[in-house]
Formats: structure tokens, C-alpha cells, sequence
């Protein structure tokens, strides 16, 4: 199988905290290779997290609490056992997990409009930090599909 890349050992941490997870993130937010902006927003972001905390606890605090909280344990998959499709609920990875959150907490931060992105993203990430936003309702959603469909999960092999 040679799907894997040296992504893993080429990343660096990021210039300001020195954080891998973190520097992925900026990449996730990047756009056209755009990275200075990508900083620009993510690093404006977290001060305005620390606009509203106040430095206790610090915005990489913040941002690690909100990934927990977002960071789905279960998913559903479409299986297709006998001619139908089941939806099976199955453990999440967690690279996938770590995807997945970055995705929804982005997706999250886009859907806003109106305020400059750094605005909605320090927004975004402070309430999933606290449990609650739309990535963390995303997640919840998820985890309830995953509940619905228990019945199916005999099918996960």
C-alpha cells in the first residue's frame, strides 16, 4: 500500500507556539498556498481568544480543549451487506479524528459571515472550548447517527 507520504516527518512545528497540531491547522486553513495569511488569521484568532480569557487559560490551551471537544469517537459508514445499505457505525482513528475536527471547526469558522475570519474563528474555537458552537453540535450530530444505527453494528469488520 503505497498511499502514505512523509507528511508526518516533513511538518514543522509552527513559528509562534511550536506546536505541530497547530501548524497542520494553519495548513488546513490555508487557501492558494497562503500560508502568511493562514498565519495571520489563525495567530489573530487566538488573540482575540486571549482578548476574552484574559491569558488564564492561554489561546493554545483553547485551541487544544476545543479539538478534544470536537473530535468525533464514533462515525457511521455506508456498508452495503445483501443489497442494501446499512449505515454501521465504527470507530474513528485518530488522524481521522484529528481531520475531522480541523474540518468541522473550519467549516464552522467559513459558514459565518460577516465578521473578518480571524473574528469567527477565535469565536468558533472559544465556544468549542466550552463545549458548545456548531463544530461541537456537528459532532454530537454525528455521534447521535452513530447511536441511531447501533442495531447495525454487528456489520463493522
Amino acid at each position: 500500500m503505497g498511499r502514505f507520504t512523509a507528511s508526518e516527518t516533513q511538518l514543522r512545528p509552527d513559528p509562534r507556539f511550536g506546536d505541530k497540531v497547530l501548524s497542520r491547522f494553519i495548513n488546513c486553513i490555508m487557501l492558494d498556498g497562503k500560508k502568511a495569511v493562514a498565519q495571520r488569521i489563525v495567530y489573530g484568532a487566538f488573540e482575540e481568544i486571549e482578548k476574552r480569557t484574559k491569558g488564564e487559560p492561554t489561546a493554545i490551551e483553547v485551541f487544544h480543549k476545543a479539538l478534544t471537544n470536537v473530535k468525533p469517537n464514533v462515525e457511521v459508514r455506508s456498508k452495503r451487506v445483501g443489497g442494501s445499505n446499512y449505515q454501521v457505525p465504527m470507530q474513528v482513528n485518530r488522524k481521522r479524528q484529528q481531520s475531522l475536527a480541523f474540518r468541522w471547526l473550519i467549516e464552522a469558522a467559513r459558514s459565518g459571515s460577516g465578521s473578518p475570519m480571524h473574528i469567527r474563528l477565535g469565536r468558533e474555537l472559544f465556544d468549542a472550548a466550552r463545549g458548545e458552537g456548531s463544530a461541537v453540535n456537528k459532532r454530537d450530530q454525528v455521534h447521535r447517527m452513530a447511536d441511531a444505527n447501533k442495531a447495525f453494528s454487528h456489520f463493522a469488520w
